[in-house]
């Protein structure tokens, strides 16, 4: 697991080598173990490459390159199926230097061009300088694990920058800070930023599944897809679920679950389970201890003073009928308070959502024993894990009984109602759960969805928004997103509403937020997270297999429980999903209340011209009062803010220097700068 930057330059243009090591080294925390640059100045490129050390410790430096050096590559990631490339490269008369995942990159490459990339397996973010033909080819894996931004800079947009992360690209002077407004509203309303949206005007990202060739020759770029989300009869996997029952389903998707786990054990380094005492992390932990002594895996999970929050016991429960090596940390307010400065400096693109903070505290805490560590992210949105998906089962029938119009107008009687109710800050309370059932009525599905899911409804943004901003923010429907992507033919063979819902959920929540949490929080203690459940053949098979194996009634995960009969105990596979969280009510109540009151001052928000400082006081005074909870509004709000003074077009960025990013320079090899022959 590493950090990637890089930039290209007209041709005779020299590559600026010190904005280089700037934006590699302001990812330092994704990679503190060595750091390694390529330059080609005839060619006008540069590459820079930070490295977590996990596999091949001694000879896996980056950039690496193919055999005469033409072609150059840097990866944040893994390859897990490396050895079977590499063996079929070798077959093909290539040689290979290290025994580093990575350099079957360089060679597949070589011999198979664009199409390596669909023979990848795993988690990577990629970049190939093809020094031949002056271009340069970068590459995202299918479900977006690993980020990957872009920019064209220059008054004629014609320097190219890609970086792992924003802080990366910010480094370069050319680089334009400018806040695009359609993108703050889309993060108000989605908690974060799809896919399409970076909250700079001058960035994009390289979508999942997809591929960019850049040529410097000429300035062209050209984008493709190699994978595509499939379902039913489309997917690859449709052979294995066509006619075969429950039982023998659940057993194949345990084989596929158990493979991946296996998969992503090759480290050369310790590891671990990240577990939170839900399904899809248990179920990785016992997939695990099927292949290796359970004795020898380490399980983390964090804990909560609040009940209605913690998990802790849950998850202790799966230890000890797995027999792992169990190990805890609580986060506490104090906790809280010490570490949300650092969450706010690796957060270079705001992220609304709340569980970044146990996160990031599990990665630390995990980070002192492991550098990997495995996790269940992915099984609420293949196999329909969330509360939404009942609610959104009530919701149709609802349709099926009144028109849109009445359905929304008894949605704003149940609101209206539900203000009656005894205002709660725990975790899925009574009143939050009814006041959030009753605002997504009168919505599409699709729709409704995303009310349930986000901050801030589409006519609420108006209310929240700076005057000023208005207009510009809301001149297109973030709702549109949904619709984008619905109809952009991003996924293939969409039976029902359900398989609807698990492409909405991969493309709007998983890999614009889920992912993102887990990537930044993680990198930033340096920890590698891998995702068993989101491994090619167990995506490919969920898509497969029919929605109502995934919802069955009101049973979420149906598929995905079944499989887990027998390896783990009933009370974890039949235990209402609770969710990752944290205490936001209570705790903006509390230790957050002078931050939040600093942070959403009237003059503040007046002078930078973001949210409109009377919707804010307003919403503020209500929370503080107890008469009303906007926990997630708040919260989305002081996370913009924290981001805004250390990444907003007015914040002072500084130059990432060597000193105070380790303990000692000596314990780090020193950088290499390879350069191209000319």
């Amino acid at each position: 697991m590493c950090g990637i930057c890089g930039l290209v330059v007209p041709p005779g243009e020299p590559v600026p080598q010190d904005i280089l090591r700037r934006m590699n080294n302001a990812m330092f925390r994704r990679g503190p173990d060595d750091e390694g640059y390529y330059i080609d100045r005839p060619g006008g490129a540069g590459l820079g490459h930070r490295r977590l050390s996990v596999i091949d410790l001694a000879t896996g430096h980056q950039p690496i390159g193919n055999t005469d050096g033409r072609i150059q590559v840097v990866v944040n990631g893994e390859i897990y199926n490396f050895k079977a490339l590499r063996t079929a490269l070798e077959g093909r008369g290539y040689r290979f230097r290290t025994n580093s995942d990575c350099e079957v990159v360089a060679h597949g490459y070589e011999a198979w061009g664009d199409d390596l990339f669909p023979k990848l397996e795993g988690m990577f973010a990629l970049a190939i300088w093809d020094g031949r033909h002056r271009q340069l080819v970068l590459a995202r894996d299918r479900m977006g694990k690993k980020p990957l931004y872009v920019a064209f800079v220059g008054p004629r947009r014609d320097r190219l920058l890609f970086g792992s992360e924003l802080k990366s690209l910010v480094q370069h002077p050319d680089f334009d800070r400018t806040v695009r407004p359609e993108s703050f509203a889309a993060y108000l309303t989605y908690e974060g930023l799809p896919e399409t949206h970076t909250i700079y005007a001058s960035a994009d990202k390289l979508l999942p599944g997809c591929a960019l060739r850049y040529s410097a020759e000429d300035g062209r770029s050209e984008h493709w897809a190699f994978w595509q989300l499939a379902f039913g009869r489309a997917s690859p996997a449709w052979s294995e679920v066509d006619g075969v029952d429950e039982d023998a389903l659940a057993e194949v998707l345990w084989r596929r679950i158990r493979d991946a786990t296996e998969a992503r054990l090759i480290s050369d380094v310790p590891l671990g389970v990240l577990l939170s005492g839900g399904i899809d992390s248990s179920l990785v932990a016992a997939a695990m201890a099927d292949v290796v002594p359970p004795s020898r895996i380490k399980t983390f999970s964090v804990t909560f003073e609040d009940p209605s929050f913690d998990e802790s016991s849950h998850a202790r429960r799966v230890a000890r009928h797995l027999g792992t090596d169990h190990h805890e940390q609580r986060l506490s307010p104090a906790t809280m308070t010490d570490i949300l400065p650092e969450v706010a400096d690796f957060l270079c693109e705001p992220l609304g959502d709340g569980s970044v903070m146990p996160t990031y505290l599990l990665s630390k805490f995990a980070r002192q024993t492991v550098t990997v560590a495995l996790g269940g992210d992915g099984g609420d949105e293949l196999f329909l894990g969330y509360p939404t998906f009942p609610a959104d089962a009530v919701a149709r029938r609802l349709d099926g009984i009144l028109s849109r119009s009445r359905s929304g107008r008894l949605g704003q009687t149940a609101r209206w109602l539900a203000r009656g109710l005894p205002v709660s800050t725990k975790n899925f309370s009574f009143d939050f759960k009814v006041k959030r059932f009753s605002q997504g009525l009168g919505f599409r599905d699709d729709y409704r969805h995303q009310a349930w899911m986000g901050s801030f409804m589409p006519a609420e943004l108006a209310e929240v928004l700076h005057p000023d901003l208005r207009q510009a923010a809301l001149a297109v429907d973030p709702y549109a997103t949904i619709t984008q992507f619905t109809a952009s033919g991003g996924a293939r063979g969409v039976r029902d509403h359900l398989d609807a819902a698990v492409y909405q959920y991969a493309r709007l929540y998983l890999t614009a937020n889920v992912l993102v949490k887990v990537d930044r929080a993680s990198m930033a203690r340096s920890l590698e997270v891998r995702a068993p459940l989101l491994d090619r053949e167990v995506v490919e098979f969920a898509a497969a297999i029919p929605g109502h194996l995934r919802l069955k009634g009101m049973t979420t995960k149906y598929l995905l429980k079944k499989a887990a009969r027998g390896r783990l105990p009933d009370e974890i596979i039949d235990r209402p999903k609770k969710g990752f969280g944290m205490p936001i009510g209570a705790w903006l109540r509390g230790p957050l209340r002078e931050l939040g009151a600093t942070l959403l001052a009237p003059s503040r928000l007046d002078r930078e011209g973001y949210f409109d400082a009377k919707e804010a006081a307003r919403l503020w005074t209500q929370h503080q009062r107890g008469v009303a909870d906007h926990r997630k509004p708040l919260w989305t709000m002081l996370v913009y803010q924290l981001w805004l003074e250390r990444y907003g077009p007015s914040a002072t960025i500084s130059s990432p220097t060597d000193a105070g990013r380790a303990a000692s320079s000596a314990e780090r090899r020193r950088p290499t700068i390879v350069r191209a022959a000319g």
